[in-house]
């Protein structure tokens, strides 16, 4: 069984640290707990690892957040997933900071990534793990909090945000979907 973990962000190195690049960091994670290293490649780069007989493929599009679609089917089509097997890993502004919510289809919540994925694949059942950065931002400022840096306080707790999401990510592909839910929506 194959899986496309899509992380989304932004590969511009402004972005790094950002909290809408939350969605690399989690593959970042995976990546390195494998031992795998990203290659560039059409698109976006990917990393490529195997764990309890399945293969997960990850991606990180390069396609900016908004365009990410064109990188998902592409590398959905290339690698031959079936869409039910498709993950894509993002920021969440409407969860609290921390909280996370795996669902196995959903709207796009006013996300941009979410909404370029769905033209793209014809549609929005697949599944998606959101990570909640908050919403601790004046009227009128959301770009600058979602481009923005981590605070101190937000940058400890992340290590440990990112690696439960590395766990969802590999509940996803190994138990059934409404297990790994439980395990990460706690």
């Amino acid at each position: 069984m194959k899986y496309l973990i899509a992380g989304l962000g932004n590969m511009a190195p402004e972005y790094d640290d950002t909290r809408h690049n939350i969605g690399f960091e989690v593959v970042d994670c995976l990546a390195k707990e494998f031992g795998v290293v990203f290659k560039n490649d059409t698109l976006g780069d990917l990393a490529e690892f195997k764990h309890k007989g399945r293969t997960f493929v990850l991606l990180k599009p390069s396609t900016y957040m908004n365009r990410s679609g064109k990188a998902v089917r592409h590398w959905l089509t290339k690698k031959n997933i079936k869409k039910e097997n498709l993950l894509v890993v993002l920021d969440d502004l409407n969860l609290p900071f921390g909280k996370m919510r795996l669902r196995a289809k959903g709207k796009d919540g006013g996300h941009n990534g979410l909404k370029d994925i769905d033209q793209m694949t014809g549609g929005n059942n697949y599944a998606r793990l959101r990570i909640g950065i908050g919403n601790g931002f004046a009227k009128g400022r959301q770009v600058d909090y979602v481009l923005g840096k981590w605070s101190g306080e937000e940058a400890e707790k992340l290590p440990e945000i990112i690696k439960k999401a590395a766990e969802g990510v590999k509940a996803f592909g190994t138990l059934k979907l409404a297990f790994a839910m439980n395990q990460v929506n706690g």
